[in-house]
C-alpha cells in the first residue's frame, strides 16, 4: 500500500530533474566555437531587461517629452531597416525578442578563412528562451511554412543528431539594407566570381535557438550540446585567463575579442604588389601591425555592470609588458597621481589628465616612422629641419628636437569650461590645454616657430603682461566663414612648469591667477569624490571627468541652432530626415537624467585596464 505513493512521488522527482537538466544549456563560452574572434553576450535577458528600464539613458529616451524626437527616428528606423529585413526572412522580431529569457550570444569566427581568400566570416547567434521552448518551437514551425510557400528550397541537415533548417538566401535578401558590392576587374586578370548568396543554418535545442551562416559555425555548437568533445572558446587560455580577472561578480553584459587570432589572420595576407615604387614603401598587413605594436596584443575584454549607485564599464586590454611596443608602450601609462590639481576651478565641465612620457612618446613614434616606411624619418627630418632653420633666424640656438620634444614632461591637461561662457559658439566651448614642460620659454619659442610655418607672425605684437607673467598672442590661419575670412590666436603663457594654451584668453588669465580662497575647486566636488572612491582612486596616471548636465544642455542647445544642419551633413541624406531636432523638447525637461561621467586607467605588468563609472543622477533615486 506505500509502495505506490513512493514511486509516484520518485516519478514526479524524475520529471522535476529532467526539466532541470533540459534547462540547463551550458554557459556561452562552452557553447562559442573555437575559432570565435569576438563574440557579445547577454548572461541573462529577463535580468538584464528588468535593470535597462530603470537605466536612466532608456528613461532618457522613453520620457515623454521626448517621444515626438522617439517616435519619427523609431519610425524611419522601422521603414528603412526593421520592415525590409522581417518581409524578407518572414521574421517578426519582437516575437523573438519577447522570447529572450537566459543567456544570448552574438559571435563572429575564422570560419575556415586563411586571411586574404574569400571565405566570410563566421556569425552566430544564441539565443536561450528557458521555459519558452514551445513558444519558440511554434515560431520556427510558422517560420518553415512561410518559406516553403514563399518557395525558398529549404533542407535540413544533422550534425551531431542535431537537425538544422538550412535557408538559402537570395541576392534580392537585404538589398535594401546591405549596399551591394560592384565587382572590380583588373587589367589581365579574370573577371571575378558572382559573389554566391549565403545560408542561414536554424535548429532548436530544448529552449536554445541556434543560428549560423556556415556548418563550420554551428556544428561545434550541436557537438557541445550533445556531448561531443571538440573544442570551445572556454579552453582558450587567454579567454580563461580574462573570465576569471573580468567576468566576475556576473556583468549584465561583456564581451570578448581574441585579438591574437584576428591579427594573426590579417598578417597572412600578402603585402600591396604595386610595379612603381612607392616613396612610402609597400605596406604589408604583418609589418604595419607589428610597427603599431598590435601584435603584442592578446584579448580585448569588455564588461558592463548596473547597480543602483551607477553604470560601470571596463576594459582591459591583455598585452604583457614584455612584448609592448608602438601605440600599446606609449597607452601603458605609468602609475603615477593624476587626480585633479587644486588650480582647476570648479565649474570646469570637463577634465582630462594624462600621465604621458612625453619623451618616450616622441622616441616610440620615430621608431613606429622608422617601421612602417623606409622614407618616413627622412620626411620627418626635413620638416624638423624647416622648423630649425626658421628658428634659428631669431634665435641661432634653437633646435626644435630639444626645444619641443626633449623639453616634455610626463603630465598633460585639458579642461573645458560650459559653452557660452566666454564663448559665443556653443559648438567651440572656452578649453585650456597645459602641458607640464623642463623649460617653458623654449617650448613657446617652439610652438611660434611652428605655427609661423603655416602662417606668419608679426614681430609687433610683444606678449602681454599679466600678474607678473607674459601672455603670446599667436596668430593662426584665418578661417573661411559666410561673412568673410574669421581670425584665431592662440594664447600661450606659462607658471608652475606648465606651458598653457587656449584659444580664449581669459581661460589663460584665470589659469595664471589661479583658484582664490573665495573660488571653489573642482577636486572639492562631492559627486566626483564619490565617483573616483568607487573607480579605487586615479593612480594609474589617467583620470577624465565630465559634467554631462552641463554638457548636454550644450549639446541640446547646438542641435536645435542652424549649427545641426551643418553636422547633419556627416550622415547619409536618408538618414537626416530622421533626426528632427526641432522635435528635441526643452533640456530643463529632461536633465534629470544626466549627472556626471568618469574614467581612469591604469597598466600592470599583464596589461592596461581602462574603467569608466557613471553615478545614478540623484534625481532619479
Amino acid at each position: 500500500m506505500t509502495i505506490k505513493p513512493l514511486r509516484g512521488a520518485a516519478f514526479m522527482f524524475w520529471l522535476a530533474s529532467a526539466g532541470l537538466l533540459r534547462a540547463a544549456i551550458p554557459p556561452t563560452e562552452n557553447l562559442l566555437p573555437a575559432d570565435t574572434l569576438a563574440f557579445l553576450a547577454v548572461p541573462d535577458c529577463a535580468a538584464a531587461r528588468l535593470a535597462a528600464k530603470s537605466a536612466p539613458g532608456l528613461m532618457f529616451w522613453n520620457d515623454p517629452a521626448m517621444k515626438p524626437f522617439h517616435d519619427k527616428l523609431a519610425g524611419k528606423w522601422n521603414d528603412q531597416y526593421l520592415a525590409p529585413l522581417e518581409h524578407d526572412l518572414g521574421i517578426n522580431l519582437d516575437r523573438f525578442v519577447d522570447l529572450a529569457q537566459g543567456q544570448f550570444a552574438l559571435a563572429t569566427t575564422v570560419n575556415g578563412s586563411n586571411g586574404h581568400d574569400d571565405v566570410p566570416p563566421g556569425l552566430l547567434l544564441l539565443l536561450d528562451t528557458k521555459d519558452q521552448s514551445s513558444a519558440l518551437k511554434t515560431n520556427l514551425a510558422t517560420l518553415v511554412k512561410k518559406w516553403n510557400e514563399a518557395g525558398r528550397a529549404l533542407r535540413t541537415e544533422s550534425y551531431h543528431g542535431l537537425a538544422f533548417t538550412v535557408v538559402p538566401l537570395s541576392s534580392n535578401d537585404f538589398a535594401g539594407i546591405l549596399p551591394k558590392k560592384t565587382p572590380v576587374s583588373e587589367i589581365g586578370q579574370p573577371p571575378p566570381k558572382p559573389q554566391k548568396p549565403g545560408e542561414i543554418y536554424i535548429a532548436q535545442f530544448e529552449g536554445l535557438l541556434i543560428m549560423g551562416n556556415a556548418p563550420k559555425v554551428v556544428e561545434p555548437v550541436a557537438a557541445h550540446l550533445t556531448g561531443g568533445s571538440v573544442p570551445a572558446l572556454g579552453d582558450n587560455p587567454a579567454f580563461a585567463a580574462d573570465k576569471l580577472s573580468q567576468f566576475r561578480d556576473h556583468p549584465q553584459a561583456f564581451a570578448w575579442f581574441n585579438g591574437k587570432a584576428f591579427f594573426d589572420l590579417i598578417s597572412q595576407a600578402p603585402a600591396a604588389d604595386t610595379e612603381s615604387a612607392s616613396p612610402l614603401g609597400n605596406f604589408s598587413p604583418a609589418k604595419t601591425l607589428g610597427a603599431l605594436g598590435l601584435t603584442g596584443l592578446k584579448s580585448v575584454s569588455l564588461a558592463l555592470r548596473q547597480t543602483h549607485d551607477g553604470s560601470t564599464m571596463t576594459v582591459h586590454i591583455t598585452a604583457p609588458e614584455a612584448t609592448r611596443a608602438g601605440l600599446l608602450k606609449i597607452l601603458a601609462l605609468p602609475p603615477r597621481d593624476a587626480g585633479v590639481p587644486p588650480f582647476v576651478p570648479a565649474d570646469a565641465v570637463k577634465f582630462t589628465r594624462l600621465r604621458l612620457d612625453g619623451k618616450q612618446t616622441w622616441a616610440e613614434l620615430q621608431k613606429m616612422i622608422e617601421v612602417l616606411t623606409p622614407n618616413g624619418q627622412a620626411g620627418l627630418n626635413a620638416v624638423l629641419g624647416i622648423a630649425n632653420s626658421l628658428g634659428q633666424q631669431k634665435n641661432p640656438g634653437f633646435d626644435i628636437r630639444n626645444d619641443l620634444f626633449g623639453n616634455l614632461n610626463d603630465d598633460l591637461i585639458s579642461y573645458q569650461k560650459a559653452a557660452g561662457s566666454g564663448s559665443a559658439d556653443p559648438s567651440a566651448p572656452p578649453t585650456l590645454y597645459l602641458v607640464s614642460v623642463a623649460n617653458a620659454d623654449a617650448m613657446i619659442g617652439a610652438i611660434k616657430t611652428i605655427a609661423a610655418m603655416s602662417n606668419p607672425q608679426s614681430d609687433a605684437t610683444p606678449p602681454r603682461e599679466f600678474l607678473g607673467r607674459k601672455i603670446h598672442s599667436i596668430a593662426l590661419k584665418p578661417t573661411r566663414t559666410a561673412g568673410g575670412m574669421e581670425l584665431h590666436s592662440l594664447y600661450v603663457s606659462a607658471s608652475g612648469g606648465y606651458v598653457a594654451l587656449s584659444s580664449d584668453q581669459a581661460m589663460v588669465e584665470e589659469f595664471l591667477r589661479g583658484v582664490s580662497g573665495q573660488n571653489k575647486a573642482l577636486r572639492d566636488n562631492p559627486a566626483l569624490q564619490g565617483a573616483l572612491q568607487q573607480l579605487g582612486g586615479a593612480g594609474g596616471g589617467l583620470l577624465g571627468y565630465e559634467n554631462q548636465r552641463e554638457t548636454m544642455r550644450a549639446t541640446f542647445k547646438t542641435l536645435q541652432t542652424p549649427l545641426a544642419a551643418d553636422t547633419l551633413k556627416l550622415f547619409p541624406p536618408a538618414i537626416r530626415e530622421w533626426m528632427d531636432f526641432s522635435l528635441m523638447p526643452n533640456y530643463d525637461l529632461v536633465s534629470k537624467y544626466f549627472y556626471i561621467s568618469t574614467f581612469v586607467g591604469s597598466a600592470n605588468s599583464e596589461g592596461l585596464t581602462f574603467t569608466a563609472f557613471a553615478p545614478r543622477p540623484p534625481g532619479l533615486n
